[in-house]
């Protein structure tokens, strides 16, 4: 009996994953296939706004602008953070969710970043 009561609260656990944003992403950007640069977002949600921050670390960015439009799965990232060479940069991130009932669904866009313009792929962790 208690077993079967423990298994009724773990469904409704799994079933609140929560906001389709939140979790730690890994990935990167580029204007071609061999000029790469390692990405990583970490993303959460505080009831009303998408936040979080871009390469956890010495080089840290705080997301400035963040949406998410759940009709399209449309996604829309902005932050200041410092290029190779230490310079702060201004960055937009538009894409959209693939895959989103995946745990490790992934976000497909086009990136740009000072007069620098690419694409860009990430992937949620698990």
């Amino acid at each position: 009996m208690r077993f079967a009561a423990f298994l009724l609260t773990l469904v409704p656990l799994m079933a609140q994953e929560g906001h389709p944003l939140v979790g730690s992403w890994r990935g990167d950007w580029g204007p071609n296939a061999k000029d790469r640069t390692d990405v990583t977002f970490i993303l959460n949600y505080d009831g009303k706004n998408i936040v979080g921050m871009i390469n956890p670390g010495p080089d840290v960015a705080k997301l400035q602008n963040a949406s998410l439009d759940a009709s399209n799965w449309g996604v829309h990232l902005e932050a200041d953070m410092k290029d190779r060479s230490g310079k702060l940069i201004h960055f937009v991130a538009d894409g959209k969710v693939e895959d989103v009932t995946s745990a490790r669904r992934r976000i497909v866009g086009t990136w740009s970043q000072g007069g620098m313009k690419g694409d860009f792929k990430i992937t949620r962790d698990d």
